[in-house]
């Protein structure tokens, strides 16, 4: 089988995983090459995802590696076993690559860290609010509805992951997004979602300054074992999966100076005379009333 042109995220990592463990236990390539009797060749294009390594040969690579059994290595394991094939193939004729990688990253995590720059994330977007959202971004309106299906069809993973916790900026509930009834349903969905026990849900209010300003949008993703934690950063000309574990730390960072500064999470079961004036929920609730 000819190496492929275009290897999902799923398989970079597990390339890239792999060429990490073969460095650090200081093997060059033609030794490597030599554990599973193929040619240099194959061995890079096995570290770039252009080609599959079976069980079999990955289980003898990693012990060579020095990987030791656990989590790590299980994990591993079943990356090379999993096809990454799911709902999100069904939308392979109007979704580009990277946001079909993001829809089985999605699957995989057990827990979702998401700060948001500019509008609600879109694992809590309404119908309307998605919709209105992608036809203001994109130029050509035919894939419309396919577009709107795929971004609900992510909402899917929400009730299986352990946490979901989510830095929204008081922008994005003041930025009118549709008319003022779909910023009325998404404010109201908002404090639905809050009500899962999992999620945790804060507004970044104006008076706390710049900062999320100069923050762009990003989203940290952790699976069964922090090694393959990753970063999905969106940027001007595109978006790009990160797993170098400094940056994610960096960005876990981050993450944690904007939750510290953000207003308290959204608690919908508080009764009306335990809430303060500076919390997520009044945030959101003075809003809805402004938008009667």
């Amino acid at each position: 089988m000819p190496p492929r042109k275009q290897p999902s995220e799923r398989q970079r990592r597990l390339g890239a995983e792999l060429r990490k463990l073969r460095v650090r236990a200081g093997i060059p390539g033609d030794r490597a090459a030599a554990l599973l009797d193929a040619d240099r060749a194959r061995i890079s294009n096995i570290e770039t995802g252009r080609l599959d390594v079976s069980r079999n040969r990955l289980y003898k690579v990693l012990r060579a590696y020095g990987c030791p059994p656990g989590a790590y290595f299980d994990a591993l394991m079943e990356m090379a076993q999993e096809t990454g094939k799911g709902w999100w193939d069904d939308y392979r004729d109007v979704m580009e690559r990277r946001a079909l990688d993001l829809a089985e990253l999605e699957s995989r995590a057990v827990a979702v860290r998401a700060n948001e720059s500019s509008v609600v994330p879109g694992l809590l977007q309404t119908e309307e609010y998605a919709r209105a959202v992608i036809t203001s971004i994109e130029g050509d309106h035919r894939h419309v509805d396919r577009w709107v299906g795929f971004r609900l069809d992510r909402q899917r993973v929400l009730p299986r992951l352990e946490t979901y916790h989510a830095v929204i900026p008081e922008a994005a509930l003041r930025m009118q997004v549709g008319d003022r009834s779909v910023m009325r349903r998404q404010l109201h969905k908002l404090i639905e979602v809050a009500r899962m026990p999992h999620v945790t849900l804060q507004i970044y209010p104006f008076e706390q300054g710049p900062y999320s300003t100069h923050v762009r949008s990003f989203v940290l993703f952790s699976g069964s074992t922090t090694e393959l934690d990753t970063l999905y950063k969106e940027q001007p000309e595109g978006a790009d999966f990160i797993g170098d574990g400094a940056v994610i730390h960096d960005y876990a960072r981050m993450f944690e100076r904007l939750a510290s500064m953000a207003l308290a999470p959204v608690d919908p079961d508080a009764a009306p005379e335990e809430l303060g004036a500076g919390d997520s929920l009044s945030l959101l609730q003075h809003v809805l009333y402004e938008l009667r």
